[in-house]
């Protein structure tokens, strides 16, 4: 590598999650679908002297030993046995703790640019496992395409989705997953379902209902959505809370209708597979 390379790291909406059981570890057993949407974090990756990993950009709150580039970064280096050091610096526009999966999509696009980079030889496949020791989220990312997730998020299969539009809510506020997690009012028991009842309708977010009792912000989201006639749904565990539109019109005009509630929003459209596999000319896995 001679030249600095800027790269995207997409974010995610979990178009529902269930929680079907819980494991003797406790982790928790749950299906969902991970909705890529052209709404990104920026990360740009410079060739270094040194074997050092640097990281500068949006990152002053995150501790190094936490910051989940820096363990990518480090992870790959002792995989490979690669003594290459590299700057990299994020532009950060993916809020975090808001259940949109932009830590885990930075560890990502670290994994699969440096694997390039630094010519380690992995393949997609090879590097899946290495993404789940970072966090459940990454092997999504890794993969490159919009998926149906089971497991603990790890089981990934294909789908088609429709190409929708999405008003995002960003309440300002951090939900703690570990906390949602351990809350004794989650329901731990929904019924396993198969794709074809995903795409039928009727599905929920089973954390839904713990998130908005934590955290009122998230809640007056929901009734802010439902107030200008759309309807809310929760990602992840929170905190960002969307409603669907069948194109970018009608999507806007929600948008303009929510701003008189003070809220932070933005518009993103849904993608089947990740522009940072087009960029390093990779075939996403699901594809």
């Amino acid at each position: 590598m001679t030249r600095p390379i800027t790269l995207p790291a997409p974010a995610k909406l979990n178009l529902f999650l269930h929680i079907t059981g819980q494991r003797d570890d406790g982790y928790h057993e749950l299906q969902t679908v991970f909705q890529l949407i052209n709404f990104c974090d920026e990360l740009t990756f410079s060739p270094s002297d040194s074997n050092e990993i640097c990281l500068t950009g949006d990152t002053s709150r995150i501790k190094k030993s936490d910051n989940l580039i820096w363990r990518a970064a480090k992870l790959l280096q002792e995989e490979s046995g690669c003594n290459n050091g590299i700057d990299i610096k994020l532009r950060k526009r993916i809020p975090m703790g808001g259940g949109l999966g932009g830590g885990s999509s930075d560890a990502a696009t670290t994994l699969l640019a440096l694997n390039k980079l630094w010519k380690t030889g992995f393949t997609i496949e090879e590097l899946m496992p290495l993404g789940l020791k970072l966090g459940a989220d990454v092997p999504v990312f890794i993969g490159g395409s919009s998926v149906w997730a089971e497991g603990i998020g790890e089981q990934l299969s294909a789908i088609t989705l429709p190409e929708e539009w999405y008003l995002v809510v960003t309440p300002d506020c951090h939900v703690d997953t570990a906390k949602v997690f351990r809350h004794k009012q989650l329901t731990r028991d929904t019924n396993t379902i198969r794709i074809r009842a995903f795409l039928a309708g009727g599905t929920v977010n089973n954390c839904e209902k713990v998130v908005r009792k934590l955290h009122p912000k998230v809640n007056q989201a929901f009734e802010a959505l439902a107030e200008i006639g759309s309807t809310p749904r929760m990602t992840g565990t929170g905190a960002c809370v969307f409603s669907t539109f069948n194109n970018r019109q009608d999507a806007n005009q929600a948008l303009d209708a929510i701003k008189p509630f003070g809220m932070k929003a933005f518009i993103a459209k849904g993608m089947q597979h990740s522009p940072l596999h087009e960029r390093l000319g990779l075939r996403p896995l699901f594809s």
